[in-house]
């Protein structure tokens, strides 16, 4: 008897608790297509652009070195920034592609 009392205590008392569930529900729901959802897909974005590198691309480096791919390996690319000046470059810190940028600016 006493058990079935503690149950009906407890089944009233979760009238509130449904309702925050729902939402903290809804609150990971919002965070995950406005948050989570976009940064993998700029990271798929990201990884998809430097394995497609070609010789002859222009890019630019995460420490803002603008420069043309001269050589692509597995994990590195030779980059020319200017006549006869190459740098190796990891290809995690190949962030943008320049070509679309304004001529001139290099």
């Amino acid at each position: 008897m006493n058990f079935l009392v503690f149950l009906q205590a407890q089944t009233g008392a979760t009238g509130g608790s449904y309702s925050f569930l729902i939402m903290m529900g809804l609150i990971f729901v919002v965070m995950y297509f406005f948050m989570i959802r976009p940064q993998q897909k700029k990271q798929k974005e990201l990884a998809r652009f430097r394995s497609s590198l070609q010789k002859g691309d222009k890019v630019i480096t995460a420490g803002g070195i603008y420069g043309v791919i001269s050589e692509v390996k597995e994990s590195y690319v030779l980059i020319e920034v200017d006549s006869n000046v190459k740098l190796r470059v990891d290809k995690s810190s190949i962030v943008k592609d320049s070509s679309d940028i304004q001529a001139g600016t290099r």
